[in-house]
């Protein structure tokens, strides 16, 4: 090699394709892995939603005491403020013994009936959240024993 011109500054061709090619082999290797990798998340993503909401559908049936759903749901929906149940109206609850004003069994904005003053005499009611938020990514369907299905992921 040649000792460079006073003035002279830069690199040669050779060292700018040698930091080229070793760029697209980084790119080659890095690119493929970080594809695999986000659609594993998705993945995982759909299948914790899944099962917070099995959970969140058990929990309730466990606070009002039903050992089956009134109303299945056969048609999959999003809306976590009409599942499972969203049919039963506030009279007709029967096995609700926590009673609540709101219209059927939901697991967003569930209302519970509740003792407030100790006297054995169910007199108030509080809001409760099995889940989150009011939608989800996926949709669901349920049958009677509590069972949850995906029918979409939402991903």
């Amino acid at each position: 090699m040649r000792m460079p011109k006073r003035g002279e500054k830069g690199f040669t061709l050779i060292e700018l394709l040698i930091v080229v090619a070793i760029l697209g082999v980084l790119a080659a290797i890095v690119i493929p892995n970080v594809g695999r990798f986000i659609g594993r998340g998705e993945t995982e993503a759909a299948a914790t939603e899944l099962e917070n909401i099995q959970n969140s559908v058990l929990a309730m049936m466990t606070d009002n005491a039903l050992e089956a759903l009134p109303n299945p749901v056969t048609v999959a929906t999003s809306s976590m403020a009409a599942f499972p149940d969203s049919t039963t109206n506030a009279t007709a609850k029967g096995t609700d013994t926590y009673g609540g004003t709101k219209a059927g069994y939901i697991l967003y904005q569930h209302e519970l009936a509740y003792d407030s003053d100790g006297n054995g005499t169910l007199d108030a009611v509080k809001t409760v959240n099995y889940v989150a938020t009011a939608t989800t990514k996926g949709t669901y369907t349920v049958d009677s024993a509590g069972t949850v299905n995906q029918s979409t992921t939402g991903y």
